[in-house]
């Protein structure tokens, strides 16, 4: 997956337009900043074009798929043309299905609840929790972190050796860490996977925004990805692959749209012929303005070029990761190592933070939005900081009091519509706060640290 960042036009490789770029916000220091969002991989920003395409639509909207009127049809041919925009982003073959839900989480639970008797499935304990979380009929086989992608492709043919080979398998795997960014093997895990006679599914999330994902080329059954961080700013997600599976299984949602033909039987039941298609799993009146915005966010990548986007995003990884270690005090978490590849995605800790404390003074003090926590991916932050698996710790609920040692990280994460200054000053804060310390005081509520407007500044 690597580009090349050679005779890259700069005015091409110039950040997209998103929504929120001149957004202002308070700090507790007196004054407004424009707002830096370092949270993409969270939800990433709306772009511009996706929201414009959405308000052009809007006037016309209309319910779906069995609508007589005017603008039902139309609406209609939206959506299933979003179907097509989305299946050609992803390279999906002639046979697979795109069906939209609600998000990976739900695209993963839609997968889950799909899977034949019996099945195996392997899961890396490294994922986020939408991958690691929805196999609870299943026999489940947690892996433990590899430390080189060499390494996991091994420790997945060893698991996958062992297993009853005449039974079904599924192999679930990020293909970029919500944590540390670093990309995984997805082409040798696939080939590892059918090798042993085993399917794969593909967690997308916090790969589709900042790679290409071709479903063919990777040789993967599945793709799982959100919108919410596709540049997408509605609440829809995708689950596009083979078929067979989706079409064995009983509906995901029992109910309208997902029945071709409802009949009274004599004895006073009743019978359902269920859909083939993707709307066997689409039950209800679908998201339409959500999927469009997929669909939109789909081409408006691919027009703006994903060789330009890519190159860009990796020189502002190079750029966060070499101020980062021009701090000692900051360590960056890593799987792969320094050399592994990676989005734009890196989790930290600071000696003599509490992380919480940390991320509540690069917004407070400096307008910076990022994140900190367990990020959802509990096993591995805690395998990160070398803590042990039970320890306590909650995402965003820090237990330890401003100063004081968390089991938690921060994340800065950011991607097509990072401003070059955002990443000025966030790498300008953490050396600030490093060397100065923070400006004022806080306080834990709720489990947040929070500034203490009682007290005054650290002056």
């Amino acid at each position: 997956m690597s580009v090349s960042t050679a005779a890259l036009d700069p005015s091409v490789c110039a950040p997209l337009p998103v929504l929120g770029q001149d957004v202002t916000v308070p700090l507790v220091t007196g004054g407004e900043v424009t707002y830096a969002a370092l949270d993409y991989a969270a939800s990433a920003p709306a772009l511009q074009r996706v929201w414009d395409d959405v308000a052009a639509y809007a006037p016309y909207y209309g319910s779906v798929h069995r609508g007589a009127g005017y603008l039902s049809q139309l609406s209609t041919d939206l959506f299933e043309n979003s179907r097509r925009t989305v299946a050609e982003f992803l390279g999906c073959r002639p046979e697979d299905q795109v069906v939209f839900t609600r998000s990976t989480t739900d695209s993963l639970n839609l997968l889950a609840a799909a899977i034949p008797a019996n099945c195996q499935v392997f899961v890396y304990e490294t994922e986020h929790h939408a991958s690691l979380l929805p196999w609870r009929d299943a026999q489940v086989t947690y892996l433990n972190a590899p430390r080189t992608p060499g390494q996991a492709v091994e420790t997945l043919e060893r698991a996958l050796a062992d297993r009853d080979p005449h039974g079904p398998a599924l192999v679930c795997v990020t293909g970029a860490s919500n944590v540390t960014g670093e990309l995984w093997p997805v082409k040798g895990l696939a080939a590892a996977a059918h090798a042993h006679g085993a399917r794969i599914v593909l967690d997308a999330a916090q790969l589709a925004p900042h790679h290409p994902v071709d479903i063919a080329e990777l040789d993967v059954d599945w793709v799982a990805f959100s919108g919410h961080k596709l540049y997408a700013p509605f609440g829809s997600g995708v689950l596009a692959g083979r078929a067979d599976w989706l079409q064995a299984a009983e509906p995901y949602l029992a109910g309208g749209g997902a029945s071709r033909k409802v009949a009274r039987r004599a004895d006073g039941g009743v019978d359902v012929d269920w859909h083939t298609t993707a709307a066997r799993h689409e039950a209800g009146s679908p998201n339409v303005i959500g999927v469009y915005s997929i669909a939109s966010a789909c081409k408006a990548l691919t027009e703006a070029g994903f060789d330009n986007l890519v190159a860009r995003e990796q020189e502002l990884v190079s750029r966060v990761r070499e101020g980062l270690a021009e701090v000692p005090e900051v360590q960056v978490l890593s799987l792969f190592g320094d050399d592994a590849p990676r989005v734009g995605v890196i989790s930290f800790v600071v000696r003599g933070w509490n992380s919480s404390h940390f991320a509540a003074a690069l917004s407070a003090e400096y307008g910076i939005g990022v994140r900190d926590g367990l990020f959802c991916a509990h096993p591995l932050v805690r395998t990160l900081l070398g803590s042990d698996p039970q320890d306590p710790g909650e995402c965003g609920a820090p237990e330890a009091e401003p100063g004081e040692r968390s089991l938690n990280a921060i994340r800065v994460s950011f991607g097509a519509g990072t401003p070059d200054e955002h990443i000025d000053r966030f790498l300008r804060a953490v050396t600030e706060l490093v060397r100065e310390g923070a400006q004022w005081k806080y306080r834990t509520e709720d489990g947040r640290c929070v500034p203490d407007r009682g007290e005054a500044p650290q002056v």
